[in-house]
């Protein structure tokens, strides 16, 4: 059996080097020993005792918040959900059946089809994409809005003035104002400057949730040059020589390193993102080099985003990458690129071809043809490095790759379970979680470890108590 428990995002929310590492290494610990044993190319006893470096080369706001503290309107990143109610007719504004049709302002009670993510174009500037994915357009003044544009351009970007009791003015670019009619239609016609009283040009805005902080919602909320000067300092303190020396200090013989798609295309990369995540990991796998331990490089982010989260770097929540075959086939060329540099260097232990893919979004058959290129493409460069598949998370079965014939040599089937999100532990203490780890989630590793397949990777096991 070959299993990791990663647990160190917990500890770098607190942003205290001591309680970071000691809390992270202590978890680990507890949950290893009894189930550890031997892994091709590690020396001594041949456990694998490792730590997940979350939150450095891919960026999650929970580990880190103060990274996202100096963007201006900082509750309206990328992806952020937004409601617009008149104050005047006291009514919602709606995409009628949820896009690719007129827009109304007529509905008392909120829901999807009243509901816009946000796509930040500049600190004022937004466009405005509805449940169906289609956003908000108007021709120039005088226009009924509609949404039936499938891609943004000029006439779908307008302009967001706010007040200080989330009374906001929506305009183009023209300076011509949108106002909510009493034919209940949203029409770019107001006369003039409204001011903040009641009148049609004033909304309400309620921000329904704001919950993506990843490396788009970074990279575009700062803009380049300020999002370069963040993400350098962030790469160069978050994570450095010394904490591999603390590490092999501890016992700690692996590490886990999540990274973004755009580092294939280093020190360039497309916008938003920014270069610098390939010089971290080349010092990565030095320092690891210094101190015996080894290295698993995880694609946690692929472009258009496997599971809508900000760890995937998505930039509004949706999840393009299982329906684009430019996607995957981009995807699979990251997977080229970071085996043909590191599948020679003496500390790769494996590489994980996709974190987390979304049960409710990416098919199995999609997600098993990506797994065997994968796997034949880091088997190209190397013919031992463990190649790591995630399982589908949300309502999948893990013995769905245990069945899927993807390789026959060292492939390894990573494991997320999440106490963390299930009801059933919300009263359970730590001991609890781990107990209950320890006791009921044995018996399905050790029918996965006898099923005849793949190795067994704990890659995410965290519990209600931390």
């Amino acid at each position: 059996m070959f299993v990791v428990l990663m647990y160190l995002w917990p500890t770098f929310y607190m942003e205290l080097v001591f309680c970071k590492w000691v809390f992270a290494f202590l978890l680990c610990c507890w949950l290893i020993f009894s189930v550890a044993c031997s892994v091709e190319g590690l020396h001594g006893d041949a456990k694998v005792r490792g730590v997940n470096l979350g939150g450095w080369l891919v960026v999650e706001g929970w580990i880190k918040p103060s990274l996202f503290d100096g963007i201006t309107n900082g509750d309206m990143l990328d992806g952020t959900q937004v409601q617009f109610k008149s104050v005047t007719l006291q009514k919602y504004v709606s995409a009628e059946n949820g896009g690719s049709a007129n827009v109304t302002v007529d509905r008392d009670v909120p829901s999807s089809w009243e509901t816009f993510r946000l796509w930040r174009v500049s600190d004022s500037e937004f466009q405005f994409r509805t449940s169906q994915g289609q956003f908000l357009t108007c021709d120039g003044e005088g226009c009924s809005v509609s949404a039936v544009a499938d891609s943004p351009s000029t006439k779908e970007t307008f302009y967001i003035e706010r007040n200080n009791n989330n009374r906001v003015h929506i305009r183009l670019n023209s300076r011509t104002y949108l106002h909510a009619s009493i034919a209940n239609q949203l029409t770019a016609d107001y006369p003039g400057t409204p001011g903040w009283d009641d009148n049609a040009a004033t909304f309400e805005m309620t921000i329904v949730a704001n919950n993506l902080h990843g490396d788009y919602q970074l990279a575009n909320g700062y803009g380049r040059e300020k999002a370069k000067e963040i993400l350098k300092k962030h790469r160069n303190s978050f994570i450095n020589v010394e904490d591999f020396n603390f590490l092999y200090r501890h016992g700690i013989n692996t590490v886990r390193i999540p990274v973004g798609w755009w580092i294939a295309y280093d020190p360039n990369p497309p916008a938003p993102f920014i270069g610098g995540t390939l010089e971290a990991l080349d010092n990565a796998f030095s320092w690891a080099q210094a101190y015996d331990i080894k290295c698993i490089i995880d694609l946690h982010a692929a472009p258009g985003s496997q599971n809508g989260m900000e760890h995937s770097a998505s930039k509004d929540g949706s999840t393009g990458w299982p329906t684009s075959p430019d996607f995957i086939s981009q995807t699979l060329h990251v997977i080229d690129f970071l085996a043909s540099r590191y599948a020679r260097h003496p500390t790769l232990l494996g590489i994980e071809l996709l974190n987390e893919p979304s049960a409710a979004t990416v098919p199995l058959d999609i997600l098993v043809s990506y797994y065997k290129k994968g796997y034949q493409i880091v088997r190209k460069y190397s013919s031992t490095a463990y190649v790591i598949m995630c399982q589908r998370i949300g309502n999948a079965d893990p013995l769905e790759l245990y069945q899927a014939n993807i390789g026959s040599v060292n492939t390894v089937v990573d494991l997320h379970y999440y106490n963390l999100f299930d009801t059933f532990f919300v009263n359970m203490s730590s001991v609890d979680n781990i107990q209950f780890i320890y006791k009921s989630r044995e018996s399905q590793l050790q029918a996965l470890n006898s099923a005849n397949g793949p190795l067994v990777f704990i890659g995410n096991l965290r519990g209600m108590g931390e």
